[in-house]
This record gives C-alpha cells, sequence and structure tokens, in this order.
C-alpha cells in the first residue's frame, strides 16, 4: 500500500499521448494513467478467460485509492474517466484488448 501510494504522490503523469501497448506476456506490465488529479496504475495478467487488468487509481496518499478490475476477451474494452471542472472536458482512458495485447489510450486519441 505504501509503494501505491509513493506511485500515486509522484506528481502528474504524462497522459497517453499515443496508444501504448503492452506484450500479452505472463509477467505483468504495468502502465501509469494520469486523469488530472486522478492518477495511477494499470497492469495485466494472462488469466484462463483472457487478460485481466487491473487498474488502481487514487486522488492523493490521504485518499483511500479505487482499484478497477476487469477480464477483457478480444476486443473488449473498459473506460476509466473523471469529470471536468465546470466548464471543461473530462479526463478519460480506454483500456483495449486488442488480439493479444492491451492498449492504454486517452480518449481523445480515439477520436481523431
Amino acid at each position: 500500500m505504501r509503494t501505491l501510494f509513493s506511485a500515486l504522490a509522484l506528481g502528474p503523469l504524462a497522459l497517453v499521448a499515443a496508444a501504448s501497448a503492452f506484450a500479452a506476456d505472463p509477467v505483468p506490465a504495468a502502465h501509469r494513467i494520469d486523469l488530472g488529479d486522478v492518477h495511477g496504475v494499470a497492469y495485466y495478467t494472462v488469466v484462463p478467460d483472457g487478460l485481466k487488468v487491473v487498474a488502481t487509481l487514487g486522488a492523493s496518499s490521504d485518499t483511500a485509492p479505487v482499484r478497477v478490475a476487469a477480464t477483457l476477451a478480444p476486443a473488449q474494452r473498459i473506460g476509466l474517466s473523471v469529470p471536468g471542472v465546470a466548464g471543461t472536458a473530462p479526463r478519460s482512458v480506454d483500456i483495449i484488448r486488442d488480439g493479444d495485447r492491451i492498449l492504454v489510450v486517452a480518449a481523445e486519441e480515439l477520436s481523431n
């Protein structure tokens, strides 16, 4: 838990400008996620039903993190987002299973 809070307190992390991929490997691969004031990491492992993705996100080391887990079959996706302040767009990222790999993509990249 201390490691997670340390990772979350590292300050702003670069939001994915383009898709980044993990090779489907039994060794967990991690990817940093930045949704404005909410930061975290996502990783996946290979399980019998597909690729299990776990994302842990938090606003600061003073708050309890939130963990989201999903096992993705081919072509499935999961979206994570936080609302924007008044007058601004929400920040979001999609985690997509593309064959034997996982893509973590800023939602605005999907619309381009």
